[in-house]
């Protein structure tokens, strides 16, 4: 199966971020700015990376951006370029288009043009450590949708030595157990009558009503 394609515009921390991560998971990235020393610095590690001013009109078509599968608009604190960018994405037929917004009224504006996403990255992080912080015996929380979510919580004591058959966890609890990490190794091809390790955190994915009723029993 091909791998999907990504063009990721503008390259702060963000932007930066995503285009590597997805370059490091096999897709195909082209990467650009308007910083030279941004795409000195991430030149190797996706698979294309260009200098350009995307307020220049056509310049998104003469890099070739109508032909991947997804373009990602991260240039947010230069609303012009932020602008100019989604449009011109749109208007060469890029299948799926995310924006990255500052505030609602960006937002709103985004949405007007036709960003097939928009995404607010510092109010999603604000929120996910709001929520990470009240929801106590949990290490890490990642809400999938409004009912259901992923957690990561420390071995309980008493499920030392013990496999996931003997624990029952589905039934007790009505959540799944995905995965186990231990250090920044994650498993999730878990033999069910394989005693757990007692170094390792679970993760286990259910409704957050079913995460929150179990946390107590899970500390």
């Amino acid at each position: 199966m091909k791998n999907k394609s990504f063009a990721v515009i503008g390259l702060g921390q963000f932007g930066m971020t995503l285009a590597v991560t997805l370059a490091e998971s096999d897709c195909d990235v082209l990467a650009i700015d308007d910083k030279e020393e941004n795409i000195e610095e991430i030149s190797e590690k996706v698979t294309y990376a260009v200098k350009a001013d995307v307020r220049e009109p056509g310049i998104l078509k003469a890099l070739g951006v109508q032909n991947v599968d997804v373009a990602i608009i991260a240039v947010a604190e230069n609303l012009e370029a932020s602008i100019s960018a989604t449009m011109q994405a749109k208007d060469l037929g890029v299948p799926f288009v995310v924006a990255k917004s500052m505030n609602s009224l960006h937002g709103r504006i985004l949405d007007k043009i036709g960003a097939d996403k928009i995404i607010y990255p510092e109010q999603s992080m604000g929120l996910r450590v709001a929520r990470n912080l009240m929801s106590g015996g949990y290490l890490d929380v990642f809400e999938l949708s409004a009912e259901f979510s992923m957690a990561e919580f420390s071995m309980p004591v008493s499920w030392i030595g013990k496999n996931l058959a003997d624990l029952n966890v589905r039934e007790r609890f009505h959540i799944n157990i995905i995965g186990i990490k231990q250090g920044e190794n994650v498993t999730v091809d878990l033999d069910p009558s394989e005693p757990l390790p007692d170094n390792c955190s679970i993760i286990a994915i259910g409704k957050n009503k079913d995460l929150n009723a179990s946390r107590e029993e899970l500390r």
